[in-house]
């Protein structure tokens, strides 16, 4: 497996940070790429939530929460990742609560790239360097939104 990570300290309470994370369902809300989520279980998110992501240039990818800790994060297993050259990902989330009132958050992907030796030189080159486009993106619009939150409230 490939690991990639991207982390921003954000001005706020991991409680306000999480209040927009927890809404597992709305990620659409910030993520830049995320262009509408299709809810493919029912109730509160938790361990076996399942959204579908679609993107702007049409792809989509189906996320299952596989663990979650309210107020510090969660973890998803993504599958029917087609046409992306991978077989198997996971992304976690992680709040870091820090003084003052702040808070880190850090957002990781592991992946392992189709294709063997070829596959595994492009998931170190180019999907390494989109990985970290869409992560640092992913984390200012997380920040932006809970700024947006945390004013109307």
């Amino acid at each position: 497996m490939i690991h990639h990570q991207r982390s921003l300290m954000i001005d706020a309470t991991p409680e306000a940070i999480w209040s927009v994370l927890g809404r597992f369902m709305h990620i659409d809300e910030f993520a830049p790429l995320v262009s509408k989520v299709d809810a493919l279980t029912s109730g509160d998110a938790n361990v076996g939530a399942k959204r579908r992501c679609h993107f702007e240039d049409g792809g989509s990818v189906v996320e299952e929460v596989t663990n979650w800790v309210p107020n510090r994060g969660y973890r998803v297993l993504l599958s029917e990742t087609d046409p992306m050259p991978i077989t198997q990902a996971h992304a976690e989330l992680r709040i870091h609560p820090k003084a003052g009132g702040n808070a880190e958050v850090v957002w990781s992907m592991d992946y392992q790239m189709k294709f063997g030796p070829l596959g595994w030189l492009l998931g170190q080159t180019v999907m390494k360097r989109m990985m970290g486009k869409v992560l640092d993106g992913n984390l200012q619009g997380l920040a932006a939104q809970v700024q947006r939150s945390t004013q109307a409230a």
